[in-house]
């Protein structure tokens, strides 16, 4: 690798994170935080994930208007980029309108596809600029992209939704035959834009398209940029994506080897290849090109995605192709290992908290800043103002609360902010729309510089737990005002999952025995004892942050119960025995799988859904969770006849179809919304048994 190519990469950050950079006269060029999401047609664009376990992924996405100059200067970097990082990353290739699920993972809110590019002379949205006027073509239920088209009542039709950007304003359209999932996303999208790009500045109103009499001002604005609405839009528009969606559960593998690389045709969906480490570097450096030969020898479409790895550094879905999978230095049992150095060729080491100066690489993880030691300031939100909470307290967050989290950090010399809103469960209407009043206040006494985070109650961001050094504990309901005597809700338990004083967090759950899980710490604060009960699966590590914020959490007596040897007053307190997740949660060596099941475009299909939590189970659609050793089938309350009978059926075609051979008699399991067993739950973090009892209508201000 040349010294003007080592330079390039010397402000390549290998920290856990996204980093974005665009091709600009045939240069990398760091794309700005808030505009993450935003891609130009025009253009290609590189895109890296580190994740906390230090492995990269690199993707290069290629705009459907891009030239074929640029297209070959990003698939260029993207290997000097591999080879410079020690070559263990899984490059990707994307293409516009086809992306792949890990790649659209990233940006939860949607992807927005934006008219011209760099050549063109567009530049990137600045956060606070108003002058803007688009129009934003939305569709999907999952997976939302939005499509820059003609200002024009032209560009509209009866069944998508779309987005009439005015920059201090944003109207969104609900086609007639939209559906409520949809419109939640669209609404998400709007928001975000509102909140990365407009500094939380900019309104946002609904027009349904089947009502619009409801909306007589909105509609008045529409006309004036529109221009009279005619008699008769345009039908909807078809769904249905490509078939590489739906084929990307019907496996057939055809593999050859090319010296030490072998390419794995996903039958069609995809082409994976695998650079073994024995392979020369001009092989290595021509992985991606192969691939690329291969499909068009194939005749397979341009927009085929493909994946390329070496040995000792493969995706998650590579080794679900095999039946049996080891990684080398694979650990068992307890203790955790760690990553320190390089991300290519790194030591494994056990952490040690008095290791975070010496290697702050362990301080840094997902979407982290920093290490975390920055300055905190924490205001919660009593009768629609800020009410500055007691530092003492810090850490302690009430789900019946809405709270303002400042946190100033030094970076490049400057002082840089960011604002977190952290939403409780159980907090009104009235209070979340304080919160987000309130921060633009806040941002405004800044000059709009803090970035602003919007954290839902269950769902903080690792830097968020970092900034609380292992001390946050979330309270279920209540509040945290002083003013106010919370009811006594007896027992009290609380499910502790960290390793360290960046990653570690006491949730409240019901205190039955049914919320117990063999892989955790647990703290059971009764009138009179704290117990700390250590599950079986759990490690010295977790062991001893749950000492830590047990000293938090009470000031009585502790008791530490192991699995197995619990007195009788623990059960007591619990209510009795009661099943729980009892299995040993190891690294397994397949990743558990999530795809939504769905007919709602009129032709049932299954997607996977990359990085899944709780809150991406659907209640109008099945979910089928693989596990490897089971096959869940969730049932929303509001899924199909249909979608159930297709979904058994696709679920035992999925076990027949798969390559590794499996078992075709794997056990499926039926699991009804609401009604989740421990050992369904137990593959979520922090399940949250309220969930669906909570009304999902979004707050539009």
């Amino acid at each position: 690798m040349s010294d003007d190519t080592q330079d390039s990469f010397r402000n390549v950050n290998k920290k856990p994170g996204l980093q974005i950079w665009t091709i600009n006269k045939m240069q990398m060029v760091p794309v700005q935080a808030q505009c993450f999401g935003n891609f130009f047609e025009g253009d290609c664009y590189i895109v890296m994930c580190v994740s906390t376990t230090q492995s990269a992924d690199i993707h290069y996405w290629i705009g459907k208007h891009s030239s074929q100059d640029e297209q070959g200067s990003a698939a260029i970097y993207v290997t000097q980029l591999d080879e410079y990082l020690g070559g263990t990353p899984v490059q990707h290739r994307e293409v516009q309108g086809n992306e792949s699920p890990r790649f659209r993972s990233y940006f939860k809110n949607g992807l927005i596809y934006k008219k011209g590019g760099v050549a063109s002379g567009f530049q990137h949205v600045d956060t606070n600029v108003y002058n803007i006027l688009r129009l934003l073509h939305v569709k999907g239920r999952k997976c939302v992209t939005a499509t820059e088209v003609e200002v024009s009542w032209n560009s509209f039709n009866k069944g998508d939704i779309f987005l009439l950007d005015m920059g201090k304003a944003i109207v969104q359209w609900n086609g007639p035959q939209s559906n409520r999932r949809e419109k939640l996303k669209a609404v998400m999208l709007a928001q975000d834009i509102r909140d990365r790009e407009r500094g939380g500045r900019a309104k946002i109103g609904v027009v349904e398209g089947n009502n619009e009499r409801d909306s007589p001002e909105l509609m008045k604005v529409m006309t004036k940029v529109l221009g009279p609405k005619p008699g008769q839009l345009r039908e909807a528009t078809s769904d249905e994506e490509s078939d590489l969606v739906q084929k990307n559960n019907a496996y057939c593998v055809f593999s050859f080897v090319c010296q030490d690389c072998y390419i794995v045709d996903k039958n069609g969906s995809s082409v994976m290849v695998w650079k073994g480490k024995q392979s020369s570097k001009e092989e290595r450096r021509e992985a991606m090109n192969r691939a690329v030969g291969y499909i068009k020898a194939k005749n397979y479409p341009t927009s085929t995605r493909v994946e390329v790895m070496t040995e000792g550094g493969e995706s998650a879905m590579f080794k679900h192709l095999f039946k049996s999978w080891k990684d080398k230095d694979q650990t068992h049992g307890l203790g955790t290992t760690y990553s320190v150095g390089k991300i290519a060729k790194v030591d494994q080491v056990k952490f040690d908290v008095m290791e975070l100066h010496a290697h702050p690489q362990l301080a840094a993880q997902k979407r982290m800043v920093d290490d975390a030691s920055g300055d905190v300031k924490v205001w919660r939100i009593e009768h629609v103002e800020l009410v500055e909470v007691n530092p003492a307290t810090y850490g302690q967050f009430y789900g019946g609360d809405c709270y303002l989290v400042l946190y100033t950090y030094q970076r490049a010399g400057q002082q840089r902010y960011i604002l977190y809103m952290w939403q409780g469960r159980h907090s009104t209407a009235n209070e979340i729309t304080a919160c987000a009043y309130q921060a633009v206040n806040i941002d405004n006494q800044f000059n709009g510089a803090p970035v602003q985070v919007r954290v839902v109650m269950g769902k903080e961001p690792l830097h968020f737990l970092a900034i609380f050094k292992g001390k946050l504990i979330i309270f279920e309901g209540g509040t945290g005002r002083p003013s106010v005597v919370n009811p006594d809700p007896g027992a009290r338990l609380f499910q502790v999952r960290g390793t360290s004083e960046l990653n570690t967090k006491a949730t409240e759950v019901i205190a039955r025995a049914s919320s117990l899980n063999t892989n955790d710490v647990f703290l059971l604060k009764t009138d009179h004892m704290c117990f700390l009960w250590y599950g079986k699966g759990c490690s010295g590590d977790e062991r001893e942050m749950g000492k830590a914020i047990s000293e938090v959490l009470s000031k009585q007596d502790k008791r530490v119960v192991m699995e197995g040897q619990e007195p009788a007053e623990f059960w007591v307190a619990l209510g009795g025995k009661a099943p729980y997740a009892s299995d040993k949660r190891e690294e397994p060596p397949h990743s558990p799988r999530l795809f939504e099941c769905s007919n709602q475009t009129g032709r049932f299909r299954m997607t996977e859904v990359d990085d899944f939590a709780q809150i991406d189970l659907d209640e109008e659609d099945v979910m089928m969770l693989d596990t490897w050793e089971e096959i869940f089938l969730w049932i929303g309350n509001m899924a199909n006849q249909n979608e159930t009978k297709e979904a058994l059926s696709s679920s035992q075609e999925y076990l027949k179809t798969h390559p590794a051979s499996r078992d075709p008699d794997t056990p499926i399991i039926f699991v009804k919304q609401g009604h989740e067993p421990p050992n369904f739950t137990g593959w979520f973090n922090a399940w949250d048994p309220h969930k669906w009892m909570i009304d999902t209508n979004p707050n539009i201000n």
